[in-house]
């Protein structure tokens, strides 16, 4: 039996619910034919347990829906799923359209905290939504690749720029200047509390691919990407304890929650902290749920007057 045509799961402004169409993604990124396998259903598809076909499928994908035609990451680096960080975005743009006359803002600004090698934020928000991006970054080989990538992409260079984070202890100071103003913040959180951790999720990953421990993974990912001192939860816990002192210079925080049971956590620390607005949004990528969390310190008529494009 072959798999559904459409994945009802995502947001219907993502351009990836339609199921991969492997000759139109190898016409346009040819580097992918050689990685193109026949499923025992008859389908078309790669190894995912590939790193390096899960790459190149990637950069396809990448090429084909958003005209990136120059991407790569240094090994072992995070290999994001385009679909899901593509979900984050648009569900993002729902929540900026309420404050917006109920239409997806264009003129914007927006912070990605920890944007990567890949860059996958400030890539994907710039090609569907026009939108302006600052991304930070404490590790420096991060850094020079997603710059490499800007490099490859001049188109990109005017609407994205990177800063380094030299305090891996901080998210917005020495990143906000003075007199800046954003309308959202992003952010991928590192989920594990411990290198422990993240090697047996990684272990689990492996078994679940029904492979042996030594083989390689295909999403990758360092320290800062994987795992910090107290998870996810700490991590965003120090997000709303900064976000305090920037509040008038962004309109919506928001973060990625990988696991519920953190929820009523972070809504007592934001109530605590004194936001305005808390909004948990859910998504689901095939089996996988997952969900942003959002808040804001400005009340809704602020929010609709600075939503307005400045001059």
């Amino acid at each position: 039996m072959k798999q559904p045509a459409t994945k009802n799961q995502l947001h219907l402004r993502n351009r990836h619910r339609e199921r991969y169409d492997f000759a139109a993604l190898s016409a346009a990124h040819p580097p992918l034919q050689p990685f193109i396998v026949t499923t025992p259903r008859g389908d078309s598809s790669i190894d995912f347990a590939d790193p390096q076909a899960v790459k190149t499928l990637n950069q396809a994908l990448l090429k084909y829906f958003y005209q990136i035609h120059s991407w790569d990451i240094p090994d072992g680096f995070l290999c994001p799923p385009v679909p899901g960080r593509a979900d984050y975005l648009h569900w993002l743009a729902d929540l900026l359209a309420q404050d917006n006359a109920q239409q997806v803002p264009r003129d914007i600004n927006v912070l990605d905290i920890g944007c990567g090698a890949n860059c996958i934020y400030p890539l994907i928000g710039f090609r569907e939504y026009g939108w302006r991006f600052t991304g930070s970054e404490v590790n420096a080989q991060a850094m020079k690749a997603a710059g490499a990538i800007l490099e490859a992409n001049p188109t990109l260079r005017r609407a994205i720029r990177l800063r380094r984070q030299p305090n891996s202890d901080r998210m917005f100071q020495g990143i906000i200047h003075k007199n800046e103003f954003y309308h959202a913040v992003v952010c991928n959180p590192p989920f594990h509390t411990s290198s422990e951790q993240a090697a047996e999720g990684s272990a689990r990953k492996v078994r679940n691919l029904g492979l042996s421990k030594d083989a390689p993974l295909n999403f990758g990912g360092q320290q800062a990407e994987l795992w910090c001192e107290g998870g996810e939860k700490a991590f965003i816990g120090q997000m709303i304890s900064e976000s305090v002192s920037y509040a008038r210079q962004v309109i919506w925080f928001t973060s990625l929650v990988s696991r519920r049971e953190h929820l009523p956590a972070l809504r007592q620390a934001l109530t605590d902290a004194g936001a305005h607005e808390v909004r948990i949004v859910d998504m689901a990528q095939g089996q996988k749920q997952s969900r942003f969390i959002a808040w804001t310190f400005q009340e809704s008529a602020a929010r609709t007057r600075l939503m307005k494009p400045r001059p």
